[in-house]
């Protein structure tokens, strides 16, 4: 049976500025490299009074799940509605979560990327979505369009519900039994899928054979229905207030409920990593004997 120590570890940060201590950042760093979850249970992100009025499931457009900032560009999609308060809430929150990670996990340097920014405002239990999409089900995070070649995946996440509801997750085994136990009923990387996948514009770039595994292991584990109810897992709740981040790509896991959280991605390449060797790449080219990316 899994144990809390095995899964998560909680530091008490109460800033999200630094300098941090380099004790308190060794910790950070090998704890998310073990595969754990980081909780910050000291740490909240607060909406400013302005904003509580954009704190509505409402805003979504149709059937999205979030509403995510391209800091890249700009814009942001998903809302039905984009009210000067969405806007600042996002970006403030991009903000201080970039400040966080590079203070926090100092060591990556300008290695760390960031990525979009989401704001997650619907209530996860009652819906209905495809086994595929249904975030409920177990699962390691790996994207359809746009590959990888072995970078990591980085969320940093706060709850910001003003009813004060936790947010419910499970979080699975070890990705290195994870792999090893669904390794042998994934199909075999090709490069020429690949290549067409990319021709044909359904790919932003060309899969590594990596990326190809990835994917595989996401779909197959969320389809496997026997998996799903008997996967070693430990329930987890992450209170309003609470900070948490965690490497997706790396740990199972699945949020059973909750509603009005904020979440931003970093991506990081496996050669910033202090410990390189628990990467999902290096354990898959161990397991396959092949170069993957």
């Amino acid at each position: 049976m899994m144990q809390p120590d095995q899964v998560v570890t909680e530091l008490p940060v109460t800033g999200w500025t630094g300098p941090f201590g380099p004790q308190i950042v060794q910790t950070a760093v090998s704890a998310l490299e073990a595969g754990r979850v980081i909780v910050l249970p000291a740490l909240a992100f607060a909406a400013e009074p302005a904003e509580l009025s954009v704190l509505s499931a409402d805003l979504l457009s149709g059937r999205r799940k979030n509403i995510s900032l391209d800091r890249a560009t700009g814009k942001i999609g998903g809302a039905a509605a984009v009210p000067a308060p969405l806007e600042a809430l996002m970006r403030r929150f991009a903000f201080q979560a970039d400040s966080l990670a590079r203070g926090l996990l100092a060591p990556y340097g300008a290695a760390l990327r960031a990525g979009r920014t989401s704001f997650r405002p619907a209530e996860i239990a009652g819906r209905s979505y495809s086994p595929r999409k249904d975030d409920r089900r177990l699962h390691i995070d790996a994207f359809p369009t746009r590959p990888l070649h072995g970078d990591r995946i980085l969320r940093l996440f706060a709850n910001i519900a003003p009813d004060g509801k936790a947010r419910a997750w499970r979080v699975g085994e070890p990705f290195a039994s994870l792999a090893a136990r669904f390794l042998p009923s994934l199909p075999t990387p090709t490069a020429a899928r690949a290549r067409l996948y990319a021709m044909l514009g359904l790919t932003k770039g060309v899969r590594s054979g990596y990326d190809q595994l990835m994917l595989a292991l996401h779909d197959t584990m969320k389809l496997d229905e026997a998996y799903q109810s008997r996967a070693p897992a430990l329930p987890w709740s992450f209170p309003a207030g609470t900070t948490w981040m965690v490497f997706t790509d790396q740990v199972p896991h699945a949020a059973m409920a909750g509603h009005f959280a904020l979440e931003q991605t970093f991506y990081l390449p496996v050669s910033a990593m202090a410990s390189p060797e628990t990467a999902p790449l290096r354990v898959l080219e161990r397991l396959t004997g092949r170069v993957l990316a």
